[in-house]
């Protein structure tokens, strides 16, 4: 009988989210390509039980679970996610923790027509051009998840339509938003930065849609600590061991970056600066105090980033320029130039040139 009883309650419970899902309050949220962890990851923060804050009255209500046909492992990654996305939050103890279950469609046009704003996880950049597209023309306002595409002309190509539809529209990498990261800009024991070494990994067997965009994580912090856009300038050295990209901001700073191919990888950065020098904190975590990096303090790897999607869907600015994100895209590409070229100096193109905020 109770058993009964609580399937009851969980039933009305389910079905009043059902009703509100169309509230005025509500930003229902649909997920396109679900192969990315981050589908998963991020969903954990907007689909919480009486989320509060910032992520209340945002909530994932519906996917189109894709993948990619040449894409590694994508349909195993498919079938994973899906299986927690799926089990999430559902089941609770108490019937009060009841939250709705995402519903699970067969194609984009459908999708669009059950959200007012979109996140794309699909891990095959090559894909996100086709899939910006038809979110784009709808309206409604976009995050792409790390890449935002896998070469610059699809990048550019997004971020045109995006002025053109006047729909927003931004991608980031996690790393950007993490806190042993972003605090260390105006850091007390650093002060103002003057330069910056960070340091992650470069995956050498990477497949053929990430190639390009493998060393996006560590040149998003990169601009992070330094502060954002104005590198005028990249050199590049590839040897089987280091990936090494120094950087020449306008106003004369430099910073670079070690992609580690061969050894131990670690996800990090020594920031100099006015005051001192000093390693950052390292990804998930905060700032180091009196020179120690906090590895036992709160883990925090998605919360950053989910935060700062959480606010852009209810109506705040870009976090991350349209221009910001271009000029990453031409250091990558400007990067490999360099490396064809032995090592040469190599000037950024101008991507954004024609593209408004």
């Amino acid at each position: 009988m109770r058993c009964i009883t609580s399937a009851i309650m969980v039933l009305v419970l389910s079905l009043c989210f059902s009703a509100n899902a169309h509230s005025a309050d509500l930003v229902r949220v649909g997920i396109l390509g679900i192969d990315n962890f981050g589908s998963v990851a991020y969903t954990e923060f907007l689909n919480r039980p009486h989320a509060e804050g910032v992520f209340e009255g945002v909530r994932v209500v519906a996917a189109y679970p894709i993948g990619s046909n040449d894409y590694p492992d994508s349909d195993k990654l498919v079938a994973s996610w899906k299986d927690q996305l799926t089990k999430m939050y559902q089941n609770p103890k108490d019937p009060k923790d009841a939250v709705p279950p995402i519903e699970f469609v067969n194609s984009t046009e459908e999708l669009l027509k059950k959200c007012d704003v979109v996140m794309i996880f699909s891990m095959d950049g090559r894909l996100h051009l086709k899939q910006a597209e038809a979110v784009l023309k709808a309206g409604k306002r976009l995050f792409i998840s790390r890449p935002l595409a896998s070469s610059p002309e699809d990048a550019i190509a997004i971020l045109k339509l995006s002025a053109e539809t006047k729909t927003a529209c931004w991608s980031s990498s996690q790393h950007r938003f993490s806190g042993g990261f972003s605090g260390m800009r105006n850091h007390p024991e650093v002060g103002r930065v003057i330069g910056c070494d960070v340091y992650g990994g470069w995956t050498v067997s990477a497949p053929d849609a990430d190639k390009f965009t493998r060393p996006l994580h560590s040149i998003e912090t990169l601009y992070t600590i330094m502060g954002g856009p104005g590198v005028v300038s990249v050199t590049c050295t590839s040897t089987p061991t280091t990936e090494s990209i120094t950087a020449l901001w306008k106003d004369g700073r430099v910073g670079t970056y070690r992609g580690i191919k061969e050894g131990a990888v670690k996800y990090s950065a020594t920031v100099f600066g006015e005051k001192g020098v000093s390693t950052s904190g390292i990804y998930g975590h905060g700032v180091p105090v009196n020179g120690i990096v906090p590895t036992t303090d709160k883990y925090v790897g998605y919360e950053g980033l989910a935060t700062e999607i959480a606010k852009f869907f209810k109506g705040g600015p870009v976090p991350v320029t349209s221009a910001e994100t271009l000029e990453i895209f031409a250091l990558m590409q400007a990067a490999e130039e360099s490396k064809a070229q032995n090592g040469a100096v190599v000037h950024l193109k101008n991507l954004s040139q024609g593209i408004g905020e």
